[in-house]
């Protein structure tokens, strides 16, 4: 009896840590920032890796579909070059042999189209296009799967925060009997014995206690790691009523109605319908390859060369001498010999510094244009072409099949989460049943231990039994929603609580 004062001393300490400790941790809820469902996955689409880089592979195709789309227009392009030559060359001006050094520019014009190419280019955009629209369903598919992820995640912190609310009401229930029992243990009216059980089941749900507020900040850590968000960041989360969460009923979440309409609205299958058109448009484009392409080109040109020679002057030097083999000319029966004038001509080199009278006359001279038509006929490349063909097609049936089995996928995943739904709801309404009669049988046991017919173990052992009783209930609550909400999810509602 001597340590039973001392043994309640260190209990009444214990209980007010413990109650301290609920309390500062209601506080800092509280005083934390609570984010609902919907501001939790708004935050994750935004900060999410994956999600990042689906986009950044959307962008890229969506470049890639503009530059497959400019294929289709003509090409023209600009040249020019300037430099000194050494050695034996080619004057550009002259098309004559050169060992002289000389200073040279040349200006080009080129343009080219394609006029028919058995439709490569258009199939080419078009394959481009779906690719396109195939990685936009890649980002929408990445966005619903963190969404999902993050109610998933969030569900459990609300299931775990409950499970610690419940905690601490059995802590509660406990320190009450432990009151009553220590009162008549000291009025002789129960032994020591009762007191001893009550204090040993305190001390168990206090464990329970901590170990729930363990599982609690370990899911809201697991969710704080999936929002990416840092450690110095207050965060919380609302706690809506379970029992407020909308839920669809089973006759609108029928299996064949949500795969129909999963059908129509997951990404995943929007992807592989888009890939197969893109794999279809592949195939013309390998089979345009093995037929001829007619071209429409032209050129525009000039050239400049200082070391083309311009006559600047020329002075009479009189007649070359007139020798037997000069020629002859018989005019009127009279003959008369031709002879040659000799002229000094004196010519300089053109340069830049002439300007229009060098440079610019040059340029004019120079000036050409030309255009043609061009026709290239495969005859034989290695089999290249009509290999790339018929991989093109073996591409095809590939993604065929691929949506045959994410199809067939979905179906599975929707019936098996259909039957889990409904094995859910069946575990919901037995758990009711169970928490009434668990209830049922501890308000009885504590009122024959009230009036002394009940030993306090028994007491322990009903009050036990109906703290995992509404714990297992509150799993099935949970998991009854979870498996609600895949079946929304499947059918292409979102997620909302």
């Amino acid at each position: 009896m001597v340590g039973k004062p001392l043994f309640l001393l260190y209990m009444r300490k214990f209980l007010t840590l413990l109650c301290c400790t609920i309390v500062s941790q209601s506080f800092a809820q509280r005083a934390s920032d609570n984010w609902d469902l919907r501001h939790c996955i708004e935050h994750a689409l935004q900060f999410n890796i994956s999600i990042k880089q689906a986009d950044i592979q959307a962008r890229i195709a969506a470049l890639q579909a503009k530059q497959a789309k400019y294929n289709i227009y003509p090409s023209v392009n600009a040249s020019t070059g300037t430099g000194v030559r050494f050695g034996r060359s080619i004057d550009p001006t002259t098309n004559t042999f050169s060992t002289s050094q000389f200073l040279y520019q040349n200006f080009g014009v080129n343009a080219g189209f394609q006029l028919y190419n058995f439709g490569r280019l258009k199939n080419s955009e078009m394959v481009a296009q779906f690719n396109a629209q195939a990685a936009l369903a890649d980002v929408a598919k990445a966005s619903n799967d963190v969404s999902f992820n993050v109610a998933t995640y969030y569900l459990q912190v609300l299931a775990a925060k409950e499970q610690l609310k419940i905690s601490e009401i059995q802590i509660a229930q406990t320190q009450n009997q432990l009151e009553i029992t220590s009162k008549r243990v000291d009025a002789g009216v129960l032994p020591e014995l009762n007191l001893a059980e009550v204090q040993s089941q305190l001390a168990t749900d206090s464990s329970n206690y901590y170990t729930a507020k363990g599982n609690y900040e370990q899911n809201l850590l697991n969710l704080r790691g999936l929002l990416n968000l840092d450690v110095d960041v207050l965060f919380g989360i609302e706690t809506p009523s379970v029992d407020q969460i909308p839920i669809e009923s089973f006759a609108e979440l029928q299996p064949n109605l949500v795969y129909e309409s999963g059908m129509q609205l997951q990404p995943q299958q929007k992807a592989n319908e888009f890939r197969i058109k893109a794999a279809q448009k592949s195939l013309l484009v390998t089979k345009a390859q093995m037929y001829p392409t007619l071209s429409l080109g032209g050129n525009l040109s000039t050239n400049f060369s200082n070391s083309f020679k311009t006559t600047t002057g020329a002075t009479f030097q009189g007649y070359n001498p007139i020798t037997g083999a000069e020629p002859i000319v018989a005019i009127s029966n009279v003959n008369y010999y031709v002879q040659s004038p000799v002229f000094k001509v004196t010519q300089k080199t053109r340069t830049f510094s002439d300007l229009w009278n060098g440079w610019g006359t040059q340029m004019n001279n120079n000036f050409g244009q030309n255009i043609g038509l061009s026709l290239s006929i495969p005859i034989f490349n290695n089999s290249s072409a009509r290999i790339n063909y018929q991989t093109a097609q073996l591409n095809v049936k590939s993604a065929q099949l691929q949506k045959e089995q994410s199809d067939l996928t979905l179906r599975q995943n929707i019936y098996t989460a259909y039957t889990n739904a409904v094995t859910a709801l069946q575990k919901f309404n037995a758990g009711k049943k169970q928490v009434e009669s668990a209830q049922k049988a501890y308000d009885f046991a504590l009122k024959r231990y009230e009036v002394g017919l009940l030993s306090s173990l028994d007491l322990l052992t009903n009050q036990n039994n109906l703290l995992r009783a509404k714990i297992t209930q509150l799993t099935n609550q949970y998991d009854y929603v979870f498996k609600m909400k895949l079946l929304e999810f499947y059918k292409g509602k979102g997620l909302k609580l």
